[in-house]
């Protein structure tokens, strides 16, 4: 009886043994760690400058507003209804309403001018954003003595300028249709006056067209707040575009 018991534990002890080997054979597995993700490759940057200089006689031109944009983007349509945004700038002189509308995924950046470009001065704007195959600008700045004259450029192509390069541009000037040209000392904003900016009272066309200039006082209209040196040609403003990166 005794041998059979001893060979009844010598049994369990190598059927222990044998399961033993088992599991140290299983966890001996080598673990398979994957390889870490490499790094998203960094962002491409674009850069532009944005020089604006104002070429008339005496009229300062308002903080410019800079839009760098896909086509799908449009600031005003000609022969068409100004917007609200468009008729504060073109009234008041404020670049503010167009920067906060210049959003979504038509927009790559958007700025305004730190301050009113005196006549012979200029203002420069520096835009970066992620690179894009197609690049369009938009500038517009207001002709401050005068009731709702804007001038600027949109839709400029500027997607094929190396870095480094430069383009020019003389930029028209439109009547923003959204109030008379009255010339008055009471609704021209700008040092010839001080008057009122904005009204949100559409008191004209309504339709923007090319701006057909200044009457003045020089011109037997005795009420015009504005003399022969607020006068203006085919532009105000010459646009510089550069490609810093």
């Amino acid at each position: 009886m005794k041998s059979i018991r001893n060979m009844k534990y010598l049994g369990l002890g190598i059927a222990a043994a044998v399961l033993s080997a088992c599991g140290d054979s299983k966890s001996a597995a080598p673990v398979v760690v994957p390889a870490p993700a490499p790094p998203a490759p960094a962002p491409v940057i674009m850069s532009f400058d944005v020089s604006v200089s104002n070429v008339t006689s005496n009229q300062p031109l308002s903080p410019i507003a800079v839009v760098l944009h896909s086509d799908q983007y449009s600031a005003w349509s000609f022969g068409s209804a100004a917007s609200a945004e468009l008729e504060v700038l073109a009234e008041s002189g404020s670049p503010a309403d167009i920067i906060a509308a210049a959003s979504g995924d038509a927009v790559y950046a958007a700025s305004a001018g730190a301050d009113v470009i005196p006549p012979g001065m200029m203002d420069t704007v520096s835009l970066e954003f992620e690179e894009q195959a197609a690049v369009e600008l938009t500038v517009i700045t207001m002709l401050v003595n005068t009731n709702d004259a804007f001038s600027g450029m949109q839709k400029v192509d500027v997607s094929g300028l190396e870095v480094g390069a430069s383009m020019q541009l003389n930029a028209p000037i439109y009547d923003a249709g959204t109030e008379a040209n009255d010339e008055l000392a009471a609704t021209i904003p700008g040092p010839a006056a001080g008057g009122e900016g904005f009204n949100a009272e559409r008191m004209d066309t309504n339709v923007i067209s090319r701006h057909p200039g200044v009457v003045t006082s020089d011109d037997n209209y005795a009420e015009s707040a504005l003399d022969e040196s607020h006068r203006f040609d085919s532009h105000a403003l010459r646009i510089t575009v550069t490609r810093t990166l």
